[in-house]
């Protein structure tokens, strides 16, 4: 949307090798947990500010509708992630390549602590859900009225709350089952919709498909800002792929006693955790009381 150009690079020999997710402009690596997330490392590094294509609006209403999709419906997406699907879906994406008895603690702690986070508890379960699906339906309202026929939710240009909301929307519509709650109440939106689909052609899908026509050699009109060149950044040629792919399997080797060291441990934890849990505290089907 800050029209810099960019390229999607991903771990194809190694889908699930322990790569965050990050986003890497010459030599600053910026996480979306640290500095208040890639859109403000990016202001704050003079990368990119989408909200500087706007002098002539008030910033507190920028603010505000900021502070709706980073708050109700990231609620609503957690709560549907977490909760509603038991966590099939989060289980899918986050811990799928993890030994099963690690992936289930960890998918334990996170519910756990997704419903303290939204003050969810046994006693108010079905009244928090409907608060959450109310406020998620009040904001998809809202930035309907707002977008109306127009490509961006401000004028003519994009800022911080249409990149917020474009990957909230692209998420709810491709990860979320036909039968969620909250993507069934945005699909109500036809504009919503469209803008998510038009943009995810833009970026997304054009980007990919200039992306692939370029073969080994970077190019600067549709690639990403790289680093100067240097013994240590380049890029590789072709002929050392196969060398580098058996460096990282012979990695792996080595990883490979750790984890199934970790992985008896997380049997021995769990097996624990679970012999702790009385015949009463079972009727939970997370093992917590949120009362005491």
């Amino acid at each position: 949307m800050a029209q810099v150009p960019f390229d999607i690079h991903v771990d194809t020999s190694f889908p699930d090798a322990d790569h965050i997710p990050y986003v890497e402009f010459g030599d600053c690596v910026a996480f979306n947990n640290e500095k208040g997330g890639v859109i403000e490392y990016l202001k704050d590094e003079k990368i990119a500010d989408l909200n500087s294509n706007h002098p002539n609006i008030s910033s507190t209403t920028v603010l505000d509708t900021k502070a709706m999709v980073s708050s109700w419906l990231a609620n609503a997406l957690l709560y549907e992630l977490w909760v509603v699907s038991a966590g099939s879906i989060a289980n899918d994406i986050y811990f799928s390549d993890l030994p099963w008895p690690i992936g289930k603690i960890l998918h334990w702690n996170k519910t756990r602590h997704v419903k303290q986070l939204l003050g969810i508890t046994k006693l108010n379960a079905a009244e928090k859900e409907e608060e959450i699906y109310l406020k998620a339906s009040a904001a998809y309202d809202s930035l309907s009225f707002r977008l109306g026929d127009q490509v961006f939710l401000f004028d003519n240009s994009p800022t911080d709350v249409d990149a917020l909301f474009l990957g909230h929307a692209l998420f709810v519509l491709s990860a979320l089952p036909d039968t969620s709650v909250l993507r069934g109440t945005l699909q109500k939106h036809d504009n919503l919709v469209s803008f998510a689909e038009h943009h995810k052609v833009q970026l997304l899908e054009t980007s990919s498909s200039s992306s692939s026509g370029l073969g080994s050699s970077p190019s600067p009109s549709s690639s990403t800002p790289r680093r100067r060149p240097s013994a240590d950044h380049s890029y590789k040629p072709k002929p050392r792929a196969k060398k580098e792919r058996t460096e990282e399997e012979k990695k792996f080797r080595r990883r490979a006693k750790y984890f199934l060291a970790t992985q008896l441990v997380a049997v021995l934890v769990f097996l624990s955790l679970m012999g702790g849990v009385d015949s009463s505290e079972l009727d939970d089907e997370d093992g917590l009381d949120y009362d005491d």
